[in-house]
């Protein structure tokens, strides 16, 4: 049936915590949740007193969050319960849990992967941001680990290197690329690698490569027990077919004889085929401590 005149809106029903009589006392605390509720007013609750609704003004009064009974409760006495309506003829609170995204007024998509920006437009999340996608824990005797997985959901991905530690002394970390997928995925171990190295040791040296068939991550790296080395390396736009492939590692390590390192280095895979997958290595001998974490960045 249709209204004449406002139509009635939907107000913030709750009904409060359960209340113990105490004898002799008319006044009581109402709470939803353990938290202190104040009714608008006396005409915005229904209470049952021992079976009974009481009428509001006469059996009952409410100053703020406190319900006062006309007289005095006694023991046997029962609340059986507060109803609390809210502002009837206003929306104000919504209740818990019933505003489902179909309310909302913002444009976009709205669904678990993006979120509400402050121009009442939807976005997807991430955008610009690095994202943990996963990680392996490297242990003793291992020849390679490797990320066969780089998905299209991202445009750039990034490598970090935890604790690296080579089991043979005076060792480069290596790298190359995986490309096909499926069954025809495999590395590609031609001459189609790069690479520039500066580092900085008690010295400055480079080195450098532009047709060999691996990249170069790290400086010389020592293998005794407490040395290792640590880095993030930034594989851009892998899923690209136009332009070559560029990473770029930046890290700090122990070299032999315990001499700490820094190393800058720009490689690269000179190929325009998509990249699908990065495969990391020592020069010589296996790898056999550490963890290296991907993570991937969405540009929108």
């Amino acid at each position: 049936m249709a209204y004449i005149g406002r139509e009635p809106q939907i107000g913030n029903f709750q009904v409060c915590d359960a209340i113990s009589v105490v004898n002799g006392q008319a006044a009581y605390t109402m709470q939803v949740s353990s938290v202190n509720v104040s009714p608008e007013t006396a005409n915005h609750m229904i209470v049952s007193l021992n079976g009974i609704i009481q009428a509001p003004g006469s059996s009952y009064t409410v100053s703020g969050s406190t319900i006062t009974f006309a007289s005095n409760l006694v023991t046997g006495d029962v609340i059986d319960f507060i109803h609390i309506l809210g502002s009837v003829l206003d929306l104000g609170v919504p209740s818990d849990n019933t505003v489902s995204l179909a309310k909302l007024t913002a444009t976009g998509t709205k669904d678990a992967t993006t979120f509400l920006r402050g121009d009442n437009t939807f976005a997807e999340a991430g955008g610009g941001q690095w994202e943990y996608i996963s990680s392996s824990t490297i242990s003793a005797g291992t020849s390679a680990v490797d990320f066969t997985t780089l998905s299209t959901d991202y445009e750039d991905f990034l490598f970090t290197l935890q604790n690296v530690h080579q089991a043979t002394d005076g060792q480069r970390l290596y790298g190359r690329v995986f490309t096909g997928t499926g069954g025809s995925q495999a590395v590609d171990t031609g001459s189609n690698y790069g690479y520039s190295v500066t580092s900085m040791t008690t010295g400055h040296s480079t080195e450098g490569n532009n047709a060999t068939d691996h990249m170069r991550f790290s400086y010389i790296n020592g293998a005794d027990t407490t040395e290792s080395f640590n880095a993030e390396i930034i594989l851009y736009n892998p899923h690209g077919t136009t332009y070559q492939k560029f990473f770029r590692s930046i890290g700090m390590g122990v070299s032999s004889a315990n001499a700490s390192h820094s190393h800058d280095v720009g490689a690269k895979y000179g190929q325009t085929t998509a990249v699908t997958g990065v495969r990391f290595y020592s020069q010589s001998g296996n790898l056999d401590d550490g963890k290296i974490s991907l993570y991937g960045r969405k540009n929108n």
